[in-house]
């Protein structure tokens, strides 16, 4: 019994990998959990390759974080901190276990909803790069790109990377924000914002 158990639990887990950096190509175990839906490693070359120059010593926010792919190749690429927000329990666990096995103490895991945590008035440093990737069909980016820049989330010149479905409706932007950078990857739409 204890067998299949233990390979139930297998089955449960898949993996990342690091693509540069510090950590290049390590391989982090995360959780086959429905919605947690961890960035391809071509988009996520694409998009590295977008924040080169401004990742190294930025502070930088993942929003629903689930594997924290973004977030720990940001780390591996020598961004400053990261902050990373999870709601579901066992993902924000398997995070924090990822980070410990990574021996780096760049990274802090807050297990709590994105969208009620930046509904907050941010008092800390503000952030220079934030990635929104969450799960799909739910609208919920609007949302939290209202949220960022009413409640001072953004540093001056802040990048904000955003994941979507392909056939997300066109975002509602503020004045001083710009869309820099935009590709299509199967059926998923990446976006890179400037905000000036």
């Amino acid at each position: 019994m204890k067998k299949i158990k233990i390979s139930k639990q297998k089955l449960s887990m898949g993996e990342v990998r690091v693509i540069a950096g510090l950590w290049r190509g390590r391989k982090l175990p995360v959780l086959n959990a429905e919605g947690l839906r961890p960035t391809t490693d071509r988009m996520k070359e694409t998009l590295f390759n977008w924040l080169m120059s401004d990742i190294p010593h930025s502070r930088c926010l993942d929003c629903f974080a689930g594997s924290g792919s973004l977030g720990i190749e940001a780390l591996s690429r020598q961004a400053q901190a990261v902050t990373f927000l999870e709601k579901f329990t066992n993902a924000a666990n398997q995070l924090k276990k990822n980070l410990v096995s990574l021996k780096t103490d760049k990274g802090e895991v807050i297990h709590t909803d994105s969208l009620q945590f930046l509904a907050q008035k941010n008092s800390e440093v503000p952030f220079d790069i934030v990635f929104v990737d969450p799960p799909f069909h739910f609208g919920f980016v609007p949302q939290v790109l209202a949220h960022l820049e009413k409640n001072k989330w953004l540093a001056e010149n802040a990048l904000i990377y955003v994941e979507t479905e392909k056939e997300h409706p066109p975002l509602s932007l503020p004045a001083n924000w710009r869309i820099i950078k935009e590709k299509v990857t199967g059926q998923v739409l990446s976006q890179l914002i400037l905000v000036e």
